[in-house]
């Protein structure tokens, strides 16, 4: 997806000098810059939460990653409860 966006004239000039030196182009250098942001304000938040919070976001993580199509009978439920 293409999208164009206003950049001030010495930011582009910034830019363009840094990409140069890092010898890639001036987008894959926003890229890299967004990525680094968004990796460091997760990581920021992360840090802010407490313990109850960081635990529920584990187990979100878990619940996403099952397998959906896995079932089990309430059978099964109701002897693993009894043992």
């Amino acid at each position: 997806m293409r999208k164009n966006i206003d950049i001030d004239d010495s930011l582009l000039t910034k830019l363009k000098v840094i990409a140069a030196l890092e010898d890639m182009s001036v987008k894959s250098l926003m890229e890299k810059a967004v990525s680094f942001f968004i990796e460091y304000k997760e990581k920021e938040r992360l840090n802010a939460m407490s313990t109850e919070e960081k635990e529920d976001l584990g187990l979100l993580l878990l619940m996403q990653q099952a397998d959906t199509d896995d079932t089990v009978s309430r059978d099964e439920i109701m002897k693993s409860l009894e043992d």
